[in-house]
């Protein structure tokens, strides 16, 4: 009998709607909304597992264990001759000093690490002051680091004719101290390996996208838009994903910031995560004109940048994004 297990990245909120309405699957093992699970300990958002019934009325077992290999998740499922869930039961289990290093498998790995390591130590460029790259900055308003991304990768598009650069500050992980900046600084900043991808879209099609990056910003979601070659206004007082963006401009001919032409047509780099649909940005995926998802990589476009007459790279907001009342 066949045995449906759901490794999912989408949320616990997500998840939870899954077990419900989609047939036939029997353990979801979930990720993305860094949600800790747990049947003993009180700041947990639910109980590990989490039971809800599919549309049979069988219950379907949901796991999540929190994020940064703070917990362990720990379940045991038992199924019937039938492959039908029967028991499910476990727990995360918290990952602290009470728990030893196993020395061997640490020895294995600092050995792999080590060219590694050398070329995590390689300076690619210097830093003037530090860049700010908090999760709380750059999911909630422009912030120094997505605008150094933004920047690079327009800058490492143009020549294709690209004018508009729109990225997620989920995609940035790290801020970058003042000095030598490293190659394992940028990696840390941009750890997962995604590549440049470019398309076009309508004025109004952008539109809808920035009232998506902006719909959860209450939520400090990972897809708060970061941008270059684009200034946009927005309000929390707006309904979102509908009226939250108040303006939009982008540069004409002669330099000058004019409101985008919701019937004209612009030339567009991003991820390829967002451009795939990812953090919601489902207008890229569907819309896009002329894609091309492959490359080169992010981090390889920002090193580029830094060293192309950006060195030492003095980080900096100019305005490109302002939230309004």
């Amino acid at each position: 009998m066949t045995k449906i297990i759901l490794l999912s990245h989408s949320g616990y909120e997500i998840d939870k709607r899954l077990a419900a309405e989609v047939p036939n699957i029997d353990v979801i093992v979930g990720g993305h909304s860094h949600t800790l699970l747990s049947s003993t300990d009180p700041k947990a958002a639910g109980p590990y597992p989490t039971l809800v019934k599919r549309p049979d009325g069988r219950d379907v077992p949901i796991v999540q264990a929190y994020a940064y290999s703070k917990y362990l998740g720990k379940l045991t499922v038992t199924f019937d001759d039938e492959g039908h869930v029967t028991k499910a039961d476990g727990a995360p289990i918290l990952l602290d000093a009470s728990v030893p290093e196993d020395e061997a498998v640490k020895a294995r790995v600092a050995e792999l690490a080590k060219p590694l390591e050398e070329i995590k130590a390689q300076v690619v460029a210097e830093a003037a002051a530090p860049i700010d790259g908090q999760r709380d900055t750059c999911r909630v308003a422009e912030c120094e680091m997505g605008n150094v991304v933004a920047d690079a990768i327009l800058d490492r598009t143009k020549n294709q004719g690209t004018t508009i650069a729109i990225g997620n500050g989920g995609n940035v992980r790290a801020s970058i101290d003042a000095g030598p900046i490293t190659m394992g600084e940028v990696l840390t900043v941009l750890p997962f390996q995604n590549t440049l991808a470019t398309f076009q879209l309508s004025g109004a099609e952008i539109r809808r996208a920035l009232e998506n990056g902006v719909s959860k910003v209450e939520e400090g979601a990972g897809r708060f838009p970061q941008v270059a070659g684009i200034q946009f206004d927005w309000s929390r007082k707006g309904a979102p994903g509908v009226e939250r963006v108040r303006a939009v401009r982008v540069r004409n001919a002669a330099g000058e910031w004019v409101p985008i032409e919701p019937e004209g047509t612009y030339t567009v780099v991003s991820n390829n995560f967002l451009r795939q649909g990812g953090d919601g940005y489902d207008v890229f995926e569907r819309d896009a004109r002329n894609a091309y998802d492959f490359g080169p990589n992010m981090e390889d476009a920002v090193i580029a940048y830094l060293q192309n007459g950006n060195s030492p790279y003095k980080a900096s907001t100019d305005g490109r994004i302002r939230e309004v009342e």
